[in-house]
């Protein structure tokens, strides 16, 4: 998010494009670690998760869904558009929704950040 607002700062439309580009490669690193964090995450939470750690849970369906259904596609639409030089109002309207989706995903990681701390400091 911060790359994208920086590039689109800069009003520089082959760094705009170059940080598309770089976001989609970034996606093959984010995706496998946030998909092993969930994991780890349903594997220690049990059979029966309770409390925060259920919390956390559903939290992370979210993130997921928000991942996989916007969050990956906008990455490839605004990739795709950036190396054809296409700025126009579809460009900068999916921007907007995956910068929103991104907020929203960022928000729910910092919570189940804040509960784990929780979750560690109760032991």
């Amino acid at each position: 998010m911060v790359s994208t607002i920086v590039s689109e700062l800069s009003g520089n439309i082959q760094t705009i494009a170059a940080t598309k580009h770089t976001i989609l490669w970034g996606l093959l690193v984010l995706v496998p670690c946030l998909a092993f964090t969930g994991l780890s995450g349903y594997q220690i939470a049990g059979k029966a998760p309770r409390g925060l750690v259920l919390t956390k849970l559903k939290r992370m369906r979210v993130i997921g869904l928000n991942g996989i259904c916007i969050l990956v596609p906008c990455a490839f639409f605004l990739a795709l558009r950036a190396s054809e030089l296409k700025f126009g109002w579809p460009f900068y309207s999916i921007q907007f929704l995956e910068l929103l989706a991104g907020s929203i995903n960022l928000a729910l990681l910092g919570m189940n950040f804040r509960d784990g701390l929780r979750m560690a400091w109760s032991r």
